[in-house]
């Protein structure tokens, strides 16, 4: 991936929120595309590579594999190889991982009542109008 410039106003206003709060830079992690369904699939027993990718029907390799070394990375999953052959790799949520695979689900709920309460008051204010 391509290194984003130290210098733009961009990059120096993320720095300043990720560290105003922690949260910020958690949020910034989570929203790349794929994140959280990556996250959810591995959750729910998908944990090899080929797999996943067929889970999640529309990614590519390449990001699939930014996403694995990603999580890897900040400790959410963990990789484990096996010396059979074919090789085989397989993933799984750390205690961190599943911590947080816990409280997106709860988010995730939120937002789906949020979202249908919004449609509640556009369809209201549609009828008013």
């Amino acid at each position: 991936m391509i290194e984003r410039k130290t210098s733009s106003t961009n990059y120096q206003n993320q720095s300043f929120l990720e560290n105003k709060c922690p949260l910020n830079e958690l949020l910034f992690l989570m929203s790349k595309r794929w994140m959280t369904d990556v996250l959810f699939c591995i959750e729910e027993g998908n944990n090899r590579f080929s797999v996943i990718r067929e889970e999640l029907e529309h990614i590519s390799d390449h990001i699939l594999a930014d996403r694995l070394k990603l999580l890897e990375k900040e400790g959410l999953i963990s990789k484990q190889h096996y010396d059979d052959v074919p090789p085989r790799v397989e993933y799984s949520l750390t205690e961190r991982g599943e911590e947080l695979s816990l409280l997106l689900d709860q988010l995730c709920k939120f937002a789906s009542s949020y979202k249908e309460q919004q449609c509640k008051t556009e369809d209201t204010t549609t009828l008013e109008a």
